[in-house]
């Protein structure tokens, strides 16, 4: 059978495989069976009368021929989301979807009163969350909208900074009432630390600050965001956290105000072509506007010169 005849649902099968190396993790992308998934490249090999994989140690290899076809089917992939996009952003609708996108403490603690903001102004317009602390890839649709930690780059985005959230060293009142408050930056070291497990964030972030901070000195450790903060909440140890979480939960203190933390700056994200989308468009700036004013007086301005094409 010649290319062009085979069902493009085999094709993104066989680009969700290369791209994240195994059929287990591509059929979490594509919510689809394991075994569907190695149905579908089985029936690419047998149209296409190739071998596509191999399996090794690691997971599965693709042969030179295979990445040579995944080059096309990303370009085609690419321009159908393209397509998608453009057609997204001529639609002058005020009901439908918008899904955003944002890291898991913002989706859990930040976002609840703003989305349901959002349905009270905007009751037609249905809203989608996907909470994450990877980069979901607005270029390839899998969201309208991003809040970043980040500047986005990409030349099709347009961004906004929203503001600045600052971070603070802080443990719960049971904690320090039990274990002391540290004074100074080297009396944390004493003390049950609560951070990553495989990421280094806060290693690299404490050594850009003076003080070396090892993975060994965090007793619990997690690369869950939003598990940390609730294990420092629940008064399991000393953390790191945005200050608005601190001073909005009770019990919560922040220690050692002379350790100075660069804050994370806050970005809203779209890209270009919705932006005209009357409906992500209202989402955009209404959400712009809420998210400022959850975050510290440090803020962006809300005019015209706060949005930029980057």
């Amino acid at each position: 059978m010649p290319d062009s005849e085979i069902d493009w649902g085999l094709w993104h099968s066989f680009a969700a495989v290369v791209r994240h190396g195994s059929l287990s993790g591509a059929a979490r992308k594509l919510d689809l069976s394991q075994p569907t998934l190695g149905r579908h490249i089985q029936a690419l090999e047998s149209q296409l009368d190739t071998t596509l994989f191999t399996r090794t140690r690691k997971g599965l290899e693709p042969t030179p021929r295979a990445m040579r076809l995944f080059e096309q089917v990303d370009k085609a992939h690419r321009s159908l989301s393209e397509a998608a996009i453009q057609a997204q952003g001529a639609n002058s609708q005020m009901r439908g979807t918008v899904r955003m996108t944002a890291s898991t403490v913002t989706c859990h603690y930040v976002l609840p009163n703003i989305l349901k903001t959002l349905r009270t102004e905007h009751p037609a317009i249905q809203l989608e969350l996907v909470a994450s602390d990877s980069t979901e890839n607005l270029l390839m649709r899998e969201a309208d909208i991003a809040i970043r930690m980040f500047r986005p780059t990409q030349l099709e985005l347009i961004t906004r900074k929203i503001g600045e959230s600052p971070i603070t060293c802080c443990a719960h009142k049971d904690y320090l009432d039990t274990r002391g408050t540290p004074e100074t930056i080297n009396d944390i070291f004493s003390h049950d630390l609560v951070g990553f497990d495989k990421s280094d964030l806060l290693i690299s972030s404490a050594r850009a600050l003076g003080f070396a901070l090892k993975r060994e000195d965090f007793v619990i450790r997690t690369d869950s965001q939003t598990a940390i903060w609730e294990m420092i909440r629940t008064g399991l140890g000393i953390g790191f956290a945005q200050t608005m979480l601190v001073q909005q939960t009770p019990g919560m203190r922040a220690i050692i105000p002379q350790l100075h933390i660069p804050p994370l700056e806050i970005w809203l994200t779209t890209h270009k072509e919705l932006f005209t989308n009357r409906r992500i468009r209202a989402i955009y700036d209404r959400l712009a506007d809420l998210l400022a004013d959850s975050l510290s007086p440090t803020r962006a301005s809300p005019g015209p010169e706060g949005i930029r094409t980057t």
